[in-house]
């Protein structure tokens, strides 16, 4: 085992990291507006609704991440012309098909973590709001999902922490993560396990930290209940 390289390169294994962390925020943001929505419809009086929805969250969590990272890129590439030009270090025309990529696949997981957070608020909220004369959307959106998203909270902290795993999937298109970083090392060392065992450790810093993080505030709100 030879890290002696560790002192030059070590910058570029905390871009890396500062990278995946960027892409796991803007995925999470944006799953979960996907997965609220696919949620909704779900939960819709709409046979047609719920089957599109039913119909995506299967197809999503059926089909492998990567196959669906590799459906996006090429296919958006097609049709869009991402911009070319470099953000804080990433290149956008790789970074944004990744990220649209992850979000939907994170959608259709926090579609039933939401889908769920709602079915567990009690129905007599819903029947005494209606009763008052509120509309069902007034009454979803002032009521229910507010009570939901409190109960949903851990887990979608959870699916934050996963999604930061399943980023080095999207190093395929050497969008500035951890592993992107691991392969450009890799390839300028000639050396595969010890640039890998440095991406590992920092992958588990990361990840085991937001997992402490997430219990102590699991902690909280059981108090707080």
């Amino acid at each position: 085992m030879n890290f002696s390289f560790l002192p030059k390169y070590w910058p570029y294994f905390m871009l890396g990291a500062r990278n995946t962390l960027l892409i796991a925020v803007f995925t999470v943001l944006f799953g979960v507006v996907v997965g609220v929505c696919i949620a909704l419809l779900r939960l819709s009086k709409n046979k047609i609704l719920r089957f599109l929805a039913s119909a995506y969250i299967e197809f999503i969590r059926g089909t492998p991440l990567l196959v669906q990272i590799f459906i996006v890129y090429y296919g958006l590439d097609k049709i869009i012309t991402f911009p070319k030009f470099i953000f804080l270090g990433i290149q956008m025309a790789r970074f944004i098909p990744g990220v649209i990529a992850l979000s939907i696949n994170s959608g259709a997981y926090v579609a039933e973590i939401v889908r769920a957070g709602i079915q567990a608020v009690d129905r007599g909220q819903t029947e005494a709001a209606r009763s008052l004369g509120m509309p069902q959307f007034m009454c979803m959106w002032h009521i229910i999902l507010p009570q939901a998203i409190k109960n949903i909270l851990p887990a979608l902290c959870n699916e934050f922490v996963m999604v930061i795993k399943e980023t080095s999937l999207a190093s395929t298109f050497f969008i500035g993560d951890i592993m992107t970083q691991y392969r450009i090392i890799s390839g300028a060392l000639y050396l595969v396990i010890e640039p890998l065992l440095i991406a590992g450790v920092i992958y588990f810093i990361l990840t085991f930290s937001l997992s402490k993080l997430v219990a102590v505030y699991e902690r909280r709100m059981s108090v707080s209940d």
